[in-house]
């Protein structure tokens, strides 16, 4: 992998490193291999998964001829399945886009478990795969909702309106606009792991939080002072900070992206994000008690319906089945 928590805690990295977490939980021997130059200068461990910093690789052939199984994700899929081909061992490849690159890396060669983030980028792949009858098709496919377990995110909800990572792509300037017009509301934004992060000066009502890592962080930095997520992306393929805030019955506002509808169900209130009078709406109407509450109700039930227990053992499951 590129990069891995605690230093890059991107969705991706989170959600994948719950599925490796879920296979330390079973008894395997876990590690992660970096391909890129950073802070760590020796191999540390995170909830049982060893991480490996480049320069400290040296035994790198060994841990491959070893292993099970290799996975690789984003752009180190060709590295990754050119390593997996040469020592003979199956890749896994965990799909958390829908992006062009993404899908074209996924069937571009042998892949034996493709692990879909949602149904709809599992329907996005399969469609790929319909237009280019010479793609490679995976020979297993799962989906695994990016795991969030709400005991390790649930708390009391503050009072604050939140945007995590306030960057142009997560909708950022939209929140800038919203706390413009609404400056008796109190808005939060908590700077995130990539992207060029809009700026709120001169907007007393906006509080800026640096870059939270871990769950327990964001449950105490974060969600303990939020009383309604923001997620007004122009793009999101699921959108894990969504069901996190949803383990504290945390109201979420979002754009109704493929990811987040499926993600949100009927928990989720959706609007444009070029529309901001709708934002404005939304959040004015969720400011009401009444409206919160029935909000929290619903948003707690769906936190409930994505316990990932069940994807996790699909997960565990599917790559002890490799061979």
């Amino acid at each position: 992998m590129g990069q891995y928590p605690p230093a890059h805690n991107a969705g991706g990295e989170i959600a994948t490193h719950a599925m490796l977490r879920a296979l330390v939980a079973r008894g395997h021997d876990v590690s992660v291999w970096l391909a890129r130059y950073g802070s760590a200068a020796r191999p540390y461990e995170v909830d049982g998964v060893r991480v490996v910093p480049f320069e400290t690789q040296a035994d790198f052939d060994t841990a491959l001829r070893r292993s099970h199984a290799v996975l690789g994700q984003y752009e180190l899929v060709p590295a990754t399945r050119a390593l997996a081909n040469g020592y003979g061992k199956p890749l896994i490849v965990p799909v958390h886009t829908s992006r062009p690159p993404t899908l074209r890396n996924l069937v571009a060669g042998t892949t034996a478990l493709a692990v879909h983030n949602s149904q709809w980028v599992s329907r996005e792949a399969e469609a790929l795969l319909a237009e280019q009858p010479d793609a490679t098709r995976p020979n297993a496919s799962i989906v695994v909702r990016p795991p969030v377990v709400a005991a390790e995110y649930a708390t009391t909800p503050g009072d604050r309106v939140t945007l995590v990572n306030p960057c142009h792509e997560k909708g950022g300037t939209v929140v800038r606009e919203l706390a413009r017009r609404m400056p008796d509301t109190a808005f939060m934004v908590v700077a995130g792991a990539y992207g060029e992060q809009v700026d709120y000066t001169g907007l007393n009502n906006v509080s800026v939080v640096g870059h939270t890592a871990g769950a327990a962080a964001m449950r105490d930095r974060v969600y303990a002072r939020s009383r309604i997520v923001l997620m007004p992306s122009t793009y999101e393929s699921w959108g894990r900070v969504a069901v996190e805030a949803m383990a504290s019955g945390i109201p979420v506002i979002a754009s109704p992206t493929p990811g987040l509808r499926e993600c949100l169900g009927d928990a989720g209130t959706f609007a444009d994000p070029r529309d901001i009078d709708a934002w404005e709406t939304a959040l004015r109407r969720l400011e009401k008690p009444a409206a919160w509450k029935a909000a929290s109700s619903r948003a707690l039930a769906r936190s409930a319906e994505l316990d990932p227990t069940d994807d996790l053992e699909a997960f565990v499951s599917a790559v002890e089945a490799l061979h």
